[in-house]
């Protein structure tokens, strides 16, 4: 893109910014102007994005505290600010109550809800002193339609990410007054490395589906869109949230699964009978 843009010049760092979701998010904020700051446990994947988008890429374990509050001590030394904080670091948890060890458990607690609180405490100061200099800080947190409803088996992932919607409100409404906006984003199937590994497992253990497109096309099939997003559709909401033009939005959670979500799951049934 060329021209100024509302997010030029804004200092923007994600969490998980080394696939999926996060890259995404990485390249929308990088081709707007803004200076981004790729965040993750593993080097090679933020260092590759980073690389490709002109940003910045820095290695830490967004769910401990001393790894992040040095991150953002970097990033302020390198730049002089943060506006704006994506927390989009996620996974793991992917099994029932019942079959969930204690070890389990606390890994998808600490990738699903820990990495979001602890970025987000560790980056308030920081942000707290954009919004006073500036006109206004974000936090844009990656939840999930697993935020909202529960799927199969998959307890630890959809507490962690329910977990999340009360860490947006909670700090909308403890920072909103110091010029810092929290918003959630709640996306339902994404074409992302994840999602495709679930796709091909799905494959592999469903004789009536062929292969990973077929698995999409299946789990898609009652979405009024039909059809999982792209990535770049989620950082584009990412984009709105984390930029002026939400000015007055925070505290919110936004929806986006293709309508999955208005669906009757009662009802399904009849419109398979041709009803």
């Amino acid at each position: 893109m060329t021209g100024s843009t509302d997010v030029q010049g804004r200092v923007v760092a994600i969490t998980g910014g080394g696939t999926g979701i996060g890259a995404a998010v990485a390249e929308r904020f990088a081709a707007e102007g803004a200076t981004v700051v790729v965040l993750g446990r593993r080097r090679e994947p933020i260092e590759a994005v980073a690389q490709r988008i002109g940003g910045t890429a820095i290695v830490a374990d967004a769910a401990d505290g001393a790894s992040a509050r040095a991150a953002v001590a970097e990033i302020v030394r390198r730049f002089g600010r943060l506006d704006v904080l994506v927390a989009n670091a996620g996974g793991h948890g992917f099994s029932s109550v019942g079959e969930t060890s204690d070890a389990d458990w606390d890994t998808a607690i600490s990738v699903n809800l820990s990495t979001a609180f602890v970025m987000a405490r560790e980056s308030l100061p920081a942000l707290i002193d954009a919004a006073a200099e500036h006109g206004g800080a974000q936090i844009v947190i990656v939840s999930s339609l697993a935020g909202l409803f529960a799927g199969p088996s998959v307890a630890g992932y959809t507490v962690g990410k329910h977990a999340l919607i009360g860490l947006t409100r909670s700090l909308a409404r403890d920072y909103g007054a110091k010029g810092v906006r929290v918003n959630a984003i709640c996306p339902g199937w994404v074409r992302t490395p994840m999602a495709d590994a679930e796709m091909d497992e799905f494959a592999q253990a469903a004789p009536e589906i062929a292969d990973r497109e077929a698995g999409y096309a299946a789990v898609t099939r009652d979405v009024p869109l039909g059809r999982p997003a792209e990535p770049a559709e989620i950082a584009s909401i990412a984009r709105f949230l984390g930029s002026s033009q939400s000015s007055y939005v925070t505290g919110s959670v936004l929806v986006a699964d293709g309508g999955a979500h208005v669906v009757d799951l009662p009802t399904i049934a009849f419109e398979h009978a041709g009803m």
